[in-house]
């Protein structure tokens, strides 16, 4: 059809592009962080930290202090009432609510007219134009795409300042021409109540013609349940015959993937990484799902890294630019954004794969780890030993978190994984050892201290009844949108939570 040509064509422009920044991510990130320091030396933030006088980034990183969100939100609040010029020209409209995962209370983080058309749109459009480099000829853009995001609700400061999940703010802000190939209706994509939005979703999308899905696997899978009840089918491919393409982030899919695959019931089904958070859109899928996620390194965001090894928050001693970073560290993420988050620590970690091209993992958060008794575990070594333990032993699950547990007459103790599966499942002794096995061969410090049961005692699995983490979140008035449940904790407060809503 026509609209696939036409695609097909814009492609060609966008790749160039790609290739670019692919090819020379050092010299954009020089561009993009010269055009920011200019963008931002009339701001009220600019003006205060001195950037007209800033000529290079040594300067930058010695002049401008890292932020976390506690100290940027005075900037923020001063946004929110309206005034203009504070992080970045003119008055910002729009902001992301992020509660995050290491805590209940909600931030609110500027979304400017730049940061949505020169790096969200932007991270999007690359993300299609990979995917159509690597499977040609494809015909998905004639037909329907449907994102999965949040609700929009106007902020009461005046009627002019939105606060909502980041996908409403994009959902809402779309070009008017993507409305004809977006389904269903805006009313109900943006509708406040999550519950209700997903039964009107369901209903509504049925009789179309499906190519693309988008949004975080977890709440994808509850959705899709949502369809099948009411289309009376087996599979998503006996609803949407034509749908190849599931565009996911926000989470490591390996948990969730094995659910997917029975729930979308086609062996050819392309699933593809994005990372697109709040803060900002910064990598994506170019190739393979064991290669890692290209870094965008010309999307109008310049970006920094604190190994972890040093990292200590805003009083981190060691922060290096892109060219000083290596393969296998795990480092915080540090950004600056024309959205005017300024060296702004955006809690995430991630470990480069590879250089030239950068091409990185997720490995978690700066808050969620285990270190009760030395290990270091970080949430990629749960989500691996997950998914590998879910594999060999042919379980799917809804829902997981893991906590340490301790044996306070003894001053030791282990993990325990509360776990929700889909189907009622049997957990025999030699399971739950093999699950612990995985754990010692995904981390060396693990292994170590489970020796003879000298530090860290054998694994335990408490299983959850069904729908516990929806009643959790519901609870908690985290329930749809964009919110996650936090993986890994280092002390017992949310699996103790879990285990009493489970019991009642």
């Amino acid at each position: 059809m026509l609209v696939d040509a036409l695609f097909s064509s814009y492609i060609r422009y966008r790749l160039k592009r790609i290739e670019l920044y692919r090819d020379f991510p050092v010299e954009c990130q020089q561009k993009v962080w010269l055009g920011l320091i200019q963008e931002g030396r009339n701001t009220l933030y600019g003006e205060q930290f001195g950037f007209k006088s800033i000529k290079t980034t040594q300067e930058f990183v010695k002049v401008v202090p890292l932020n976390d969100y506690s100290t940027l939100e005075p900037f923020i609040t001063k946004c929110l009432t309206g005034e203009p010029n504070v992080l970045w020209p003119g008055t910002t409209r729009w902001f992301a609510k992020s509660s995050g995962t290491t805590g209940s209370s909600i931030k609110t983080l500027p979304i400017t007219k730049d940061s949505l058309e020169h790096n969200h749109y932007a991270g999007g459009k690359d993300l299609l134009a990979c995917y159509h480099h690597n499977f040609p000829n494809r015909k998905l853009y004639s037909k329907k795409h449907l994102i999965l995001g949040g609700s929009n609700n106007l902020q009461t400061i005046d009627q002019q300042t939105i606060i909502a999940d980041l996908s409403a703010i994009i959902i809402d802000n779309l070009p008017f021409w993507t409305e004809f190939r977006r389904v269903p209706d805006k009313q109900i994509v943006l509708h406040s109540d999550w519950e209700e939005k997903l039964e009107r979703m369901a209903r509504s999308s049925i009789q179309e013609d499906i190519a693309i899905l988008a949004g975080v696997p977890s709440w994808m899978t509850l959705f899709i349940q949502k369809v099948l009840q009411h289309s009376g089918k087996q599979t998503l491919a006996q609803v949407w015959p034509n749908l190849e393409l599931y565009i996911h982030g926000g989470m490591d899919l390996g948990p969730y993937q094995a659910n997917l695959d029975r729930l979308m019931g086609n062996p050819s089904m392309k699933y593809i990484e994005s990372y697109n958070s709040s803060e900002g859109y910064f990598g994506l899928q170019d190739g393979g799902a064991g290669e890692g996620l290209l870094l965008l390194s010309d999307s109008a965001v310049y970006y920094e890294f604190i190994p972890m090894s040093s990292f200590e928050g805003i009083h981190s001693p060691h922060v290096h630019s892109l060219e000083m970073v290596q393969p296998g560290i795990e480092y915080a993420l540090v950004i600056s954004t024309n959205a005017g988050l300024w060296r702004y620590i955006i809690g995430d970690t991630i470990t480069f794969v590879s250089t030239y091209p950068y091409r990185f993992k997720v490995t978690g958060r700066t808050a969620h780890y285990i270190n009760a008794f030395g290990e270091k575990a970080v949430v990629m070594h749960f989500e691996k030993a997950l998914a590998r333990w879910i594999h060999e032993f042919d379980i799917a699950i809804e829902n997981y978190t893991v906590a340490p547990y301790f044996l306070l007459n003894r001053g030791i103790g282990g993990h325990e994984w509360a776990i929700e599966f889909v189907n009622e499942v049997s957990l025999k002794p030699h399971m739950v050892e093999r699950l612990d096995e995985i754990m010692g061969e995904l981390n060396s410090d693990y292994s170590t201290k489970r020796t003879k049961n000298m530090n860290i005692q054998p694994l335990k699995i408490s299983v959850l009844r069904s729908g516990t983490f929806v009643d959790w979140m519901k609870k908690k008035g985290k329930f749809g949108g964009q919110h996650k449940i936090p993986r890994v904790q280092n002390n017992r407060q949310l699996i103790d939570e879990l285990r009493a809503i489970s019991s009642n």
